[in-house]
């Protein structure tokens, strides 16, 4: 298969990844939901995990990939505050946590143009 059409499956598989994780362990995403947000955080937590199994599965689908991939860019945007939650908290752990919890910040750049790149060149007609 040709990069190009690995590239939406990829990003497809990513997110259906970190949804299923939202399900399986969602008390390490729980402890990022920011507090000014209402309602419990594990509310949040299936939330977010159901917006990204949701997403997956449009940015699989030639037919709706384009609208799932500029979802997409959007929710990475929309998760920042978590991070930098994340990052707030985590400042006292050691070096290396304290370090992953940093590198999460600028990893969404990538991950917002990489959604806004299969936004492009999906061939989607919704």
């Amino acid at each position: 298969m040709p990069r190009p059409e690995r590239s939406p499956l990829l990003l497809a598989g990513l997110l259906a990844t970190a949804g299923v994780a939202h399900f399986a362990a969602p008390r390490q995403f729980d402890a990022i939901i920011p507090r000014a947000l209402p309602g419990a955080p594990r509310t949040w937590t299936y939330v977010s995990g159901a917006a990204e199994l949701a997403l997956a599965a449009g940015v699989a689908l030639p037919r709706t990939r384009r609208v799932a991939a500029l979802a997409t860019a959007a929710f990475f945007v929309g998760v920042l505050p978590a991070n930098v939650k994340m990052a707030a908290d985590w400042r006292d752990r050691p070096a290396p946590l304290r370090a992953a919890a940093l590198a999460r910040l600028p990893l969404q750049v990538p991950l917002v143009l990489w959604a806004r790149a299969v936004a492009r060149s999906g061939k989607g007609q919704s």
